[in-house]
């Protein structure tokens, strides 16, 4: 990765990176497209810093309004641009069907996120569609001014997030609020715990099942090791690999995940 500074704006030069792909595949909810004079621009947020992000040509992008110190403090680590992604797609192509997945959507990155954000966030994506889940975001950012700590909404219940119209889910927001600030759970503590562990602890929390404690762990803690399987991926792993997901890969999961959920989902349905 290369940048440089140009006024208001950091321009970047980044390979292996997407904009449509890594943000608008369900990996965040808060990020959206946005008409520019640009080929794509999102924009969206992040610890509840703002930033628009535009793709000025093939491996250049802008970061306008944002400065070096939030670049090189925020930004650069959230698009995860220390990580070598061509090595990485260099090793899972060993893997015929990953090898595909790869080159369908070679710009995906892993998005670094907040592991209480990534929590919410998943909790209110069970059964739910990605137009829904960024309404429901939308909503508890607007109550709260910006996305809320679990200290903000330690007190909350079901019926006082009433207005998130999230169904169910409220009791678990609620459950979620009140373990994390209470010390029942410890997302620092459960980021760094064996992997096993890391996931008995995050299942603590009602309604946090299998694949929300995977999303949780790689999304929101980084641990690449971690595999969210729903319905497209139990379908590429009952059709590419009934003898279990290759073992050079495993370390890397996640990642490979997001080229296969991807792939499955747009290409083979196609």
């Amino acid at each position: 990765m290369d940048y440089c500074i140009k006024g208001t704006d950091i321009i970047v030069s980044q390979n292996d990176f997407d904009l449509d792909e890594t943000l608008d595949c369900g990996q965040a909810f808060r990020w959206r497209k946005v008409e520019s004079d640009y080929e794509c621009t999102y924009e969206g947020s992040f610890l509840n810093k703002s930033l628009l992000i535009s793709k000025k040509r093939e491996n250049e992008f802008i970061f306008h309004n944002t400065d070096e110190n939030d670049f090189l403090g925020t930004w650069k680590d959230y698009f995860d641009f220390d990580t070598d992604y061509s090595e990485l797609k260099k090793q899972f192509s060993e893997d015929k069907t990953l090898s595909e997945a790869c080159k369908f959507a070679g710009g995906i990155r892993l998005l670094k996120q907040d592991s209480w954000e990534c929590l919410i966030s998943f909790i209110i994506s069970q059964n739910n569609n990605i137009p829904r889940i960024k309404g429901i975001i939308n909503r508890l950012c607007e109550h709260f001014g910006g996305f809320p700590t679990y200290q903000q909404m330690s007190c909350e219940t079901a019926d006082s997030l009433a207005f998130l119209r999230s169904g169910f889910r409220a009791k678990y927001l609620a459950d979620a609020s009140q373990k994390t600030a209470d010390g029942t759970i410890n997302l620092k503590a459960i980021a760094e715990m064996p992997i096993d562990e890391a996931r008995a602890q995050l299942k603590k929390i009602c309604g946090v099942g299998p694949k929300v404690a995977e999303c949780v762990l790689l999304f929101g803690m980084y641990r690449t090791e971690a595999f969210p399987v729903d319905v497209w991926i139990k379908r590429v792993l009952q059709e590419y690999y009934p003898d279990g997901f290759p073992k050079f890969a495993e370390k890397n999961a996640g990642i490979a995940q997001q080229y296969l959920f991807h792939y499955i989902r747009n290409c083979k349905e196609k």
